[in-house]
């Protein structure tokens, strides 16, 4: 909160004054963070049916709110399990419908393609792929988050697309 409050020029009395703690300045952002992130995906795939296209676009959505803020990316990977007195639950709750969204889109992709790959796997794959970016991404040699997000859905459509087998008629 100290280091918040030279950052801002507002007093640590001030801060405390908005944010009756650093739990609940956490909770706010990584609220307002799920939040923006889901709103704008959801209104991205509203009128796309194309399942690897929906892909595409949840991957882009994502790395596009996050190549632009990087460090809210880290605060959130690491600060994920120090939320407490239910505040944890309201964003475990929208972590898990942004979760569900993902899997739904990959067992509609198995679905229409006819494939057979876990959509689990895949999603936690995606994930364990988007989430850690702020380590390595650099815009002059990885380009922007349309380039990146391109990169990546060749990766893991093809990965899915080309590495499964076709599921065995019943």
């Amino acid at each position: 909160m100290r280091d918040l409050s030279r950052a801002t020029g507002m007093s640590l009395a001030g801060l405390y004054h908005y944010f009756e703690s650093k739990e609940r300045l956490l909770f706010l952002v990584q609220k307002h963070t799920f939040t923006t992130i889901l709103e704008k995906l959801k209104t991205r795939l509203e009128n796309v049916t194309d399942p690897e296209q929906r892909i595409r676009i949840f991957i882009l959505n994502h790395l596009e709110y996050f190549v632009s803020n990087q460090q809210g990316l880290k605060v959130l990977s690491h600060e994920d399990e120090s939320l407490k007195n239910g505040l944890s639950a309201e964003i475990a709750g929208i972590k898990r419908e942004y979760y569900r969204i993902c899997l739904g889109l990959m067992e509609d992709l198995r679905s229409k393609r006819g494939l057979d790959f876990n959509p689990r796997t895949a999603v936690m794959s995606l994930f364990g792929m988007i989430n850690w970016i702020y380590t390595w991404y650099n815009p002059r040699v990885d380009g922007n988050a349309e380039a990146l997000a391109g990169q990546m859905g060749d990766i893991v459509l093809n990965g899915i697309v080309h590495g499964s087998k076709p599921r065995k008629k019943t």
